[in-house]
């Protein structure tokens, strides 16, 4: 008892998306860490500059600022004060306060945000002034004989120009950091992509090969990783060619072996039946010479399978031209005497036909073609062999008006050792089996139709086919 095959609950595994996966994790914490360290970077020196705007504006009132003995004064006129406060995105406020902690100009509310610092040193804040946030640099000037006296100068601006630099740093990080990913990923992409391409060959080589086809599969484009697989694949067809190769031995060489002892069977049945014998035995003897028949036959056809399978292996043998039209004419006068025996009319409609492929069963599939007609259209019938060249390539048809086929049989009888429900003759149901693989080893296309005005049974080969050029080369259609 065979065992049931496991589902397949899920999608098959896939190196590249193993790959792509593994790539893709990476990425995706190194690109918001990326924007992250690109956006603390940028920061800083855009906020840093703003930060030396305010200072140069402090500055400008230490400067302004005026030391008489121990008191300080800042003569600051309106315009110098406007000019001061300018600025096109954010409000500006300044303060000056002397030793005292005494406000000599700006803006009183700002003054009591700041704290007492040594001589010439700077501190930078963030507060709220009016209601407004603000970013304060606080300076703190001498403004007297003693060191100890200090004079405080505060200068207040909003964050409009902070904030817009946060959203361009903000905005600027992020795009790098896709732009590093983005060509990353599609480097990587395109990577897996190439690196698979040799896979992705090979499996087409061994897809798209015939049963047949068992040549090595080529390393030398693979990647190293994938080598051992394709080796093991490899060895694999070298066994599965050493089987056909001593199955068609065998086929070959029992077919043959049998064709000298049903030769004398036969040739000893039709003695028996030319001479003088009790008429009680003639039904026997005719049924001994029909097994006779029969059985030559199919060890004639068992070779041609067993040629048509070693041939298969050997492109050379496929590689010459041939006419269909003479190979026809050849075959004529074997195909007339028994037609005419059968009581059938056997025609010929012939134009040239040139294709490329092994004459000899090119031959034994234009046999097996008339002789099914001539075992199965009855007698009486017209059986009418053809060839020419069509658009798709050569043709070589054989119809006659018999019985036929129904439209259920057209499929089974293509299959080895099935004939039609109504066959006669003495066949084996091979015929049509040898003639389809025999077509298929030529690239051809065996087909079943109806004959002509609907009647009877049309057995057609198309082939990539050959015309004759008015040199005499064959020509390639197409």
């Amino acid at each position: 008892m065979s065992g049931a095959q496991p589902a397949d609950t899920g999608r098959a595994p896939s190196l590249r998306r193993v790959l792509l996966v593994w790539l893709l994790l990476p990425m995706a914490l190194l690109v918001p860490f990326t924007a992250a360290l690109i956006y603390a970077l940028a920061l800083r020196p855009a906020l840093d500059g703003l930060d030396r705007a305010l200072t140069d504006t402090a500055v400008a009132l230490a400067q302004i600022v005026e030391v008489h003995g121990d008191r300080a004064t800042l003569p600051l006129s309106a315009q110098t004060a406007r000019a001061l406060q300018a600025d096109p995105v954010d409000q500006v406020f300044f303060a000056v306060g002397d030793a005292q902690g005494q406000l000599l100009g700006g803006l009183p509310a700002l003054l009591q945000l700041g704290t007492v610092l040594p001589r010439g040193h700077w501190r930078f804040f963030e507060a709220t002034l009016a209601g407004q946030p603000v970013r304060v640099a606080v300076h703190a000037v001498g403004c007297g004989l003693a060191t100890t006296q200090v004079c405080t100068i505060l200068v207040a601006e909003t964050l409009g120009k902070r904030q817009a630099a946060q959203q361009a740093v903000l905005l600027a990080a992020v795009a790098g950091a896709l732009l590093l990913a983005l060509p990353t990923l599609a480097l990587a992409w395109l990577a897996v992509s190439r690196g698979m391409a040799p896979l992705r060959r090979a499996a087409t080589d061994v897809g798209s090969r015939a049963p047949h086809q068992l040549a090595p599969i080529d390393t030398r484009a693979i990647p190293g990783e994938v080598v051992p697989f394709v080796q093991a694949l490899n060895t694999l067809f070298g066994r599965l060619r050493d089987a056909a190769t001593a199955q068609q031995a065998f086929i070959a060489d029992a077919a043959h072996q049998l064709r000298t002892p049903l030769a004398v069977l036969r040739v000893e049945a039709e003695q028996a039946l030319a001479t003088p014998h009790p008429s009680a035995l003639r039904p026997v003897l005719m049924r001994l010479h029909a097994a006779a028949e029969r059985g030559a036959r199919l060890a004639q056809q068992l070779l041609v399978l067993a040629r048509a399978e070693s041939s298969a292996t050997d492109p050379a043998c496929l590689a010459k031209p041939v006419d269909l039209a003479q190979l026809a004419r050849d075959s004529a006068p074997h195909w007339l005497p028994p037609s005419l025996r059968a009581g059938q009319d056997l025609g010929f409609d012939l134009a040239p036909a040139w294709v490329m492929g092994d004459a000899l069963l090119l031959s034994e599939l234009l046999g097996n073609l008339i002789h099914n007609a001539i075992e199965h259209a009855g007698r009486g019938a017209r059986i009418t062999v053809r060839t020419g060249v069509l658009d798709s390539g050569a043709l070589l048809s054989v119809v006659d008006d018999g019985p036929g086929l129904t439209d259920a049989e057209h499929a089974v009888v293509w299959q080895r050792f099935r004939r039609g429900q109504a066959a006669r003759g003495t066949g084996s149901g091979l015929g049509l089996a040898i003639v389809q693989d025999i077509a298929r080893l030529h690239g051809a296309h065996a087909a079943l139709g109806s004959g002509d005005g609907g009647r009877g049974l049309r057995v057609s080969v198309t082939f990539p086919g050959l015309v004759h050029s008015p040199g005499g080369a064959p020509v390639a259609i197409g």
